[in-house]
């Protein structure tokens, strides 16, 4: 469960630009975090990337971060989503419980700012089938 995401799979049933999800306290995490341009960002619950697009906007041009989820096909989301910020994005299929060994894996100095959002995902409850 260790697989890297990249932009550009296939996320059925979304057309390019449109994302299922929209993060609740956007403005309010960005403003817990603080963002830096040097930064370097875990969001362990990415989910479909609402608050990792705004870390990696505010941490333009060489912040970094890593994002985790469990759910493939959120992480295909996201994946899509933050496509343009190239390898300032790496996305992990895994728990937030990883994020340890990822960080020693990626060889980063330190994190500056972690977010999990441990709410309900509303991408799973509204589809059945999921």
């Amino acid at each position: 469960m260790n697989k890297t995401y990249r932009g550009g799979e296939d996320i059925a049933g979304h057309p390019s630009g449109c994302f299922p999800h929209r993060p609740v306290l956007y403005h309010e995490v960005l403003n817990a975090l603080k963002p830096m341009p040097e930064g370097y960002y875990l969001d362990g619950t990415i989910g479909a990337g609402g608050h990792a697009e705004g870390l990696l906007k505010s941490s333009s041009p060489n912040g970094k971060l890593l994002g985790l989820d469990l759910d493939p096909k959120a992480l295909a989301i996201a994946a899509k989503r933050l496509d343009t910020y190239g390898d300032r994005a790496l996305l992990r299929q895994g728990s937030y419980l990883i994020a340890p060994d990822v960080l020693d894996e990626l060889k980063w100095p330190l994190v500056h700012g972690t977010l999990l959002d441990l709410g309900v995902s509303s991408m799973q409850i509204d589809q059945p089938e999921r």
